[in-house]
């Protein structure tokens, strides 16, 4: 698996970001993936993470996963979501994401599982997501370290 670039100011993947999910993905290609580890701002309920935020997660890497494997930058437009257990905070999580369907680099269907450390999942989702415009995704690359951005050169998107 190769690391993805980080953004500095995204509540999910900005490393600069102290009360954000601070996640560090990776991609084979076609699958991203990220460790979660859920802290005590990240709590529902004062043993369990909220659900929004393990939204946040999925949503996060199932976007990645369209970069990953486009180079293009998207925005969810549906997202559907199931929880089926709770995440425990301090519990080591995996989540994962992956394009199901890319009709014609404009919109883009996903799925994404979070598992737990003893591999059952705990939540699993299914999104779809447009594609930005050359614009907005210029716009998107700034929060990005200079050095990031050369993941996207030679982007259709751009």
């Amino acid at each position: 698996m190769d690391p993805l670039p980080n953004t500095k100011n995204c509540f999910a993947c900005g490393l600069s970001n102290p009360g954000g999910l601070q996640l560090k993905m990776e991609t084979d290609g076609r699958v991203v993936r990220a460790l979660f580890i859920p802290r005590r701002e990240h709590a529902g309920f004062s043993h369990a993470v909220h659900g929004g935020i393990t939204t946040t997660a999925l949503d996060e890497v199932m976007a990645w996963a369209i970069i990953a494997t486009t180079r293009r930058p998207a925005y969810s437009a549906e997202f559907t979501v199931r929880f089926t257990r709770p995440i425990l905070l301090g519990e080591r999580t995996v989540v994962t994401g992956e394009v199901t369907s890319n009709r014609r680099n404009r919109l883009f269907e996903t799925r994404g599982e979070v598992r737990n450390e003893r591999g059952e999942i705990c939540a699993s989702a299914t999104g779809k997501y447009l594609a930005l415009d050359p614009g907005t995704a210029l716009t998107a690359l700034e929060d990005f370290p200079p050095e990031a951005r050369d993941y996207f050169t030679g982007s259709s998107a751009m």
